[in-house]
């Protein structure tokens, strides 16, 4: 479990290139750096009970994301808070 606090980065991918999918992980934020805000429980895996696959539980994150880097607008110090199943993230050493 990432503890809070932890630096992380949203993997940069785009299954849905490749074919039928059901992501939960909004565009803006792939790629990014960030950083967990809390763990929110573990639930089955939304991108398999769409297509009726058996899903494993997975840890949800309140990621929160620094607004003005992502909108380009805002205040310092503003941020965006992102739900996020934790085998889009990794944690960032920068």
């Amino acid at each position: 479990m990432l503890a809070a606090g932890t630096a992380i980065r949203v993997r940069d991918d785009w299954p849905e290139t490749r074919g039928r999918c059901h992501i939960r992980t909004p565009h803006f934020c792939r790629g990014r750096r960030g950083r967990i805000v809390r763990h929110l429980g573990d639930f089955p895996n939304p991108e398999d009970l769409a297509f009726g696959r058996p899903a494993p539980r997975r840890a949800l994150y309140h990621v929160a994301f620094d607004q003005p880097a992502i909108w380009g607008e805002g205040a310092p110090g503003d941020d965006l808070l992102v739900e996020i199943f934790e085998h889009w993230l990794t944690e960032d050493e920068a």
